[in-house]
């Protein structure tokens, strides 16, 4: 069962969680980071991406710039920009984007359960990407980025999150992307308790965004532990920052597709293909599917609507994804993506983005844009429960967690 423990969290002084919240640093490239961090000097993109406090072409991966972000984060803590609290507790982080809330309990999660399977993943990890966190995280001696977890809904966490709401918020603001940030603390040792023994009847909790910084952190405990051969398993280092949804709570968007030529087809013998694995609707405005099975295609100046033919249809976890459908049926054969990780031609688009963007990369360097129907949590879980791993791109969470509102020391 699930160990979802409290811990002695690092956050915001009073009133200073909007200037410090920014957004994970993965969303950013190197340019992109730099122009946001020189804009605010305490957001905490300046730590979350040393880089940008050195010149442009500085190594991005030398041990100072580690060491940077170490120091940056140590000094805030000293300065009385960040506190720590005194003893355990949990957290409550609220986000609504568009009018729609959902609230993650903010905890540590063990290193064992990501070991053993009781935190179940659904996508592979690069060894590349792991490295600059492992090193991020093991020089700054904390976690700065949280693991966005889901667990099936549970009545007992639904209540004493409602009780705790019942307080006033630590931080409460509105983002420069619309998106309202609120969080509450859970001191009391009733409710941490009631909690705790929650999530320890919960069999499995899944990682729902953020798996390269799940396994770094994984990696950095695990590496405290041969420095540290006589821990007794209740180090901080045991355990990542993590913050945990409900799954009813949680929106996917689509994650939509765009290639940049027809591998020498001409239009009419690419629909033709096409034709072979779907029902083709011509439409007259931007297709944005409403069901499983149903993709929007725009295609020179024209949308189709795509309902795909049940006998090409599986109800394996995996190969039933509507992302597994294109790639098998569509990307491959007919248009030659044989591993959509790699092949250049291929591009994936956000769903936050619009369907506007994919008649904008059309009409400016691509030749189809594929608008996929999101998948859901459910099919997350199902994929994860049956320890199989889902195509590249196929889900894109919003609204994103902010980096920078909770932190855990491993010391």
């Amino acid at each position: 069962m699930a160990e979802i423990k409290a811990f002695c969290g690092i956050r915001p002084a009073d009133g200073l969680a909007e200037k410090i919240g920014a957004l994970p640093y993965d969303v950013y490239n190197r340019e992109e980071a730099r122009k946001a961090a020189q804009k605010n000097p305490l957001s905490f993109l300046n730590i979350d991406r040393p880089e940008t406090q050195f010149e442009a072409g500085h190594d991005m991966y030398a041990p100072e710039v580690y060491q940077k972000a170490h120091d940056m984060l140590w000094d805030m803590v000293r300065d009385g920009k960040f506190v720590r609290e005194a003893k355990p507790c949990y957290y409550l982080y609220e986000l609504t984007m568009n009018g729609r809330s959902q609230t993650g309990i903010v905890a540590c999660a063990s290193i064992d359960d990501y070991q053993n399977g009781i935190i179940r993943k659904h996508e592979n990890t690069r060894a590349e990407k792991e490295e600059d966190r492992i090193r991020h995280v093991d020089a700054c001696d904390a976690q700065t980025g949280p693991i966005f977890l889901a667990y099936r809904k549970n009545k007992i966490l639904e209540a004493a999150v409602k009780r705790a709401k019942e307080k006033a918020p630590l931080f409460d603001f509105t983002s420069e992307d619309g998106i309202t940030h609120r969080g509450w603390i859970i001191d009391e040792e009733k409710e941490k308790t009631a909690i705790e023994r929650a999530f320890a009847g919960i069999e499995r909790i899944y990682i729902a965004d953020g798996h390269h910084r799940a396994a770094s952190a994984v990696k950095v405990g695990l590496k405290r532990r041969m420095e540290q051969p006589g821990y007794d398993g209740t180090e901080e280092f045991n355990y990542f920052l993590s913050v945990l949804f409900p799954d009813e709570e949680l929106m996917i968007m689509d994650y939509n597709r765009v290639v940049k030529d027809l591998d020498g087809l001409t239009e009419k013998e690419f629909l033709d293909k096409i034709s072979k694995k779907c029902i083709l609707t011509p439409e007259t405005q931007a297709v944005h599917p409403v069901r499983k099975g149903q993709m929007g295609m725009y295609l020179k100046n024209r949308w189709f609507r795509l309902d795909m033919k049940p006998e090409f249809c599986t109800d394996d976890p995996v190969e039933g994804l509507d992302v597994a459908f294109l790639q098998r049926e569509i990307l491959l054969p007919v248009l030659d993506i044989r591993d959509p990780k790699t092949d250049n031609r291929i591009d994936f688009i956000g769903g936050i983005r619009g369907l506007e963007e994919l008649e904008r990369r059309v009409h400016k360097d691509c030749a189809v844009a594929f608008a996929m129907y999101p998948t859901s949590i459910s099919e997350l879980f199902a994929v994860a429960d049956a320890q199989k791993l889902m195509p590249p791109k196929s889900t894109w969470f919003e609204p994103k967690l902010r980096s920078g509102l909770f932190l855990h020391a491993l010391r």
